[in-house]
Order: structure tokens, then sequence, then C-alpha cells
């Protein structure tokens, strides 16, 4: 029997989606200047939700993988450069909005576990 369901392990796994996602954003803030550097981002919606339709979803949600992709869409500089600081800023805050989310539902989840088995 396993203490955590689908839901759950959906949660984790989009909790660390997102704090990848924060990470590769971060790189691109930090490569705004970096001629030739194209964005990168971590599309771990898209995954998650393959993983949660498919016919095992408890098994594909527990093996999802994420990884920073290259963005092909986005202004493009005179250098070669595909960052727009300005996008990246509200993406990014946005991403962290989303990422306290995902965390503040799971401690939910977690507490109420916790104090069904008499643990303060």
């Amino acid at each position: 029997m396993n203490l955590f369901d689908t839901t759950q392990l959906g949660l984790q796994s989009a909790i660390s989606g997102a704090g990848m996602r924060q990470a590769t954003i971060a790189g691109n803030i930090s490569n705004a200047n970096t001629p030739g550097y194209q964005r990168k981002d971590v599309d771990f919606h898209t995954t998650l939700r393959a993983a949660l339709a498919s016919d095992a979803p408890m098994e594909a949600v527990k093996t999802a993988a994420f990884s920073p992709a290259t963005a092909t869409t986005g202004p493009m500089r005179a250098d070669g450069n595909g960052v727009d600081i300005d996008v990246e800023s509200a993406t990014m805050a946005a991403n962290a909005l989303e990422y306290e989310t995902l965390v503040s539902v799971a401690r939910g989840r977690t507490d109420v576990l916790r104090s069904a088995m008499g643990v303060a």
C-alpha cells in the first residue's frame, strides 16, 4: 500500500519541475548580455499532463523527467541573443507564485496525513 497517491506524487513532481524552471529562467537572466545565447525553458506542465493521462499514471508520474530546452520563439537582438529581460522577469515571478502554491497544497495534504496519524 502506498502512503502517497498519484496527486501527491504529481505535486512533488510539479514542485521539482517548477524549481528546475526557476533555475533555468535565472540562467536566462544571467545570460541576457551574452551574444548568441538562446533562452531556455522547462515545460514540466506538458510532461506531467501526459504522465497523468497515461494508462499507469502513478508510475508515469514517478518516472517523469524534466529538462531545459532551447526556446525557438521570442525576440532576437542583433547580437543573436534571444533573452528579453522583462519577459524573463515576469515569467520568473509567475513561476515563483506557482511554486509557492504547489508547495502550499502539498504541505496541506501532508498535514492532513500527519493529523490522521496523530503526529503533531
